[in-house]
């Protein structure tokens, strides 16, 4: 047993759960077993409304690592990718090793960048403890439960809650597997909760509960359908419990508050920093929450979606203490694009089931449909977020206001999610060279595409023109999401001008899936193909799957042969995009088709890796 010391600084335990909504006791969740997470949290501050930067783990665990949002250094907001973090980038990690804190890491990574755990960690290892700090020393110790993962749902246990006692949200229909996903997940939970108590009693065993501040939290949302990977509160909202001893407890509003305002987990880094004695450096980019007061109407939570695995679209999002603005950037994609890993969980199949049977209302079967171009929630009278008051005019100040605040967020955050993955300007300092990434002029085009109004064509036709790739892209994916009336005449020709001339694959692309898909262009679904091919770097090709995937399988069915040999590569995002397309190409696909290839997930591992 440690002898107790009285520290000028707290030690810190941080615990987080992966993918794991807050569905606890003390969140008001009547069918949650978590004492020791209701315990810390009658003795702490419950944030009520705590959001992670992305729906989903990789981009969001860089954001928790380096207190950055991932979009502002690309390509960390796209799912699985290896973001370069510059020297100066130091983590918070890092940070408290140099201010005296003994810090280990238990033991999930999953950064998305070239960060070695290893040398920002004194230990990162499924054996990682405080216990093995040296004499003196305080601590910073983070415990990381993966049992909670969504793929805790693929498969069933034993159930502690009845599934017909489940309240299922308006978007989905009722059926057996998706209230057994609900009710399953609840045994996860309750295991996460014991984990947290063992952690508790062992800093009680060695004398250490009055020296320690604990933090609970998960680096995003739940795992039901329409949750991880959706900029959706059920895909964002996490956990957040900050629980300080008696003689730290100024740093935090008094024991059993709950704050309403709406906070950012990218805003853990800095508290950390700060509960280290530390300076949070500037290129961190929330504020502490130690030492705050948080006023529900200025606090701001932003977040994003960039791709998912094998499918591209470009999202964001931003929510206060009660409503949520998103603003879409593919709206000619539909919501529910095959997501292979996802539907190992018998939720989507059991949705997209219903979906191809008729049985869904208009509310759950919206999620099949083409997005609209911007969405706005009353999150308190609409909790599940299915009424769009976009464009109401009752709602109209609070959609100019939420869509000014996210705009300038992602100015000052430098986005580089819209430009093309792989590009030569992605990353936070190439992104940010003089004349390298024009995005308030790319911002200027793409916010146009949502609004999807023909008086918009002459923008889009321009951008075409533009010296800018990025603006180009932009413009072409404006005309494709005008449709069929916009592909017409001399904009048809500037189409295929621009598929014929343009050297970027990334303007070529829309181009061709427009010409394709309202011009019946034969040639331009071959040159989709071209660009599918295994001569082409592994993002324009998979760009080019999801445009093939988009047209009418009888049109991509002469290019077979081709999309069947990029099923067979051991690719996990090409192999699952061109496997679907094949099935699809082949009238084979069913919601019950198998697209997900583990192995060649452990490739793609290992090629990040590298």
């Amino acid at each position: 047993m440690y002898i107790h010391m009285n520290l000028s600084r707290p030690n810190i335990l941080l615990t987080v759960s992966e993918d794991c909504p807050p569905r606890f006791g003390c969140y008001g969740d009547p069918h949650a077993t978590t004492p020791h997470l209701d315990g810390l949290a009658a003795r702490g501050t419950v944030f009520e409304h705590a959001y992670s930067a992305a729906p989903v783990c990789a981009p969001s665990r860089f954001a928790l690592l380096t207190g950055v949002a991932p979009e502002s250094n690309g390509p960390a907001h796209h799912m699985r990718a290896r973001a370069h973090v510059p020297a100066w980038m130091t983590t918070y990690p890092e940070i408290l090793r140099g201010l005296g804190y003994y810090t280990t890491n238990n033991v999930k990574t999953d950064y998305n960048c070239d960060v070695d755990p290893d040398a920002v960690w004194d230990a990162c290892s499924s054996r990682a403890h405080w216990r093995d700090r040296p004499d003196g020393a305080p601590f910073l110790a983070v415990f990381n439960y993966d049992p909670t993962h969504e793929s805790a749902v693929f498969g069933r246990d034993a159930f502690t809650v009845d599934p017909q006692d489940i309240r299922l949200p308006a978007y989905l229909p009722d059926t057996p597997d998706i209230r057994a996903d609900f009710a399953h997940y609840y045994r996860h939970i309750a295991g996460m909760d014991a984990f947290v108590g063992e952690l508790l009693a062992q800093l009680a065993e060695d004398g250490l509960v009055e020296d320690t501040v604990v933090i609970h939290t998960s680096d995003h949302g739940g795992v039901q359908p329409r949750s991880k990977r959706w900029c959706y509160d059920e895909g964002l909202h996490v956990p957040l419990i900050v629980a300080a001893p008696e003689r730290h407890a100024h740093l935090f509003p008094p024991p059993g508050t709950r704050v309403s305002a709406a906070v950012s987990t990218i805003r853990v880094p800095p508290t950390l920093v700060d509960l280290a004695g530390g300076t949070p450096p500037a290129h961190m980019q929330g504020a502490s929450l130690a030492r705050t007061a948080f006023d529900p109407g200025t606090e701001r939570a932003f977040g994003m979606r960039n791709r998912m695995d094998a499918r591209y679209d470009t999202v964001r999002t931003v929510r206060d203490a009660r409503y949520r603005y998103i603003r879409n950037y593919h709206p000619h994609r539909p919501y529910g694009t095959h997501q292979a890993f996802a539907w190992l969980a018998a939720g989507y199949r059991s949705w997209e089931t219903e979906h191809l049977a008729g049985r869904l209302d208009d509310t759950q079967d919206a999620f099949w449909r083409a997005k609209p171009g911007v969405e706005l929630y009353d999150c308190t009278a609409d909790p599940d977020q299915v009424r769009n008051l976009a464009g109401d005019p009752a709602y109209a100040d609070v959609e100019h206001r939420l869509a000014g605040e996210l705009r300038a967020h992602m100015l000052a955050v430098h986005d580089n999610g819209f430009l093309p993955e792989g590009a030569a300007a992605e990353g936070y300092e190439a992104s940010r060279a003089d004349g390298a990434y024009p995005l308030a002029r790319v911002l200027d085009v793409a916010d146009a595409v949502g609004r999807r109004d023909p008086g918009e064509l002459p923008r889009f036709v321009a951008a075409l023109a533009d010296p800018d790739a990025a603006v180009r892209h932009w413009g072409a994916v404006g005309i494709l999401v005008l449709g069929r009336a916009a592909t017409t005449g001399p904009v048809r020709e500037l189409l295929r001008a621009a598929l014929a001339d343009d050297p970027e694959a990334f303007v070529r692309i829309p181009c061709a899936e427009a010409l394709a898909r309202y011009a019946g262009d034969t040639s331009a679904v071959a040159a989709l193909a071209a660009s599918a091919d295994a001569g082409n770097p592994w993002p324009v090709r998979l760009e080019a799957l999801n445009a093939l995937t988009a047209l009418a399988p009888e049109a991509a069915a002469p290019h077979r042969d081709a999309v069947a040999s990029t099923a067979a590569e051991a690719h996990e995002h090409l192999g699952n995009a061109a496997r679907y397309l094949l099935h699809r190409i082949d009238g084979t696909y069913t919601p019950e088709t198998q697209i997900f290839d583990w192995e060649a997930l452990l490739v793609t591992f290992e090629q990040i890796k590298r």
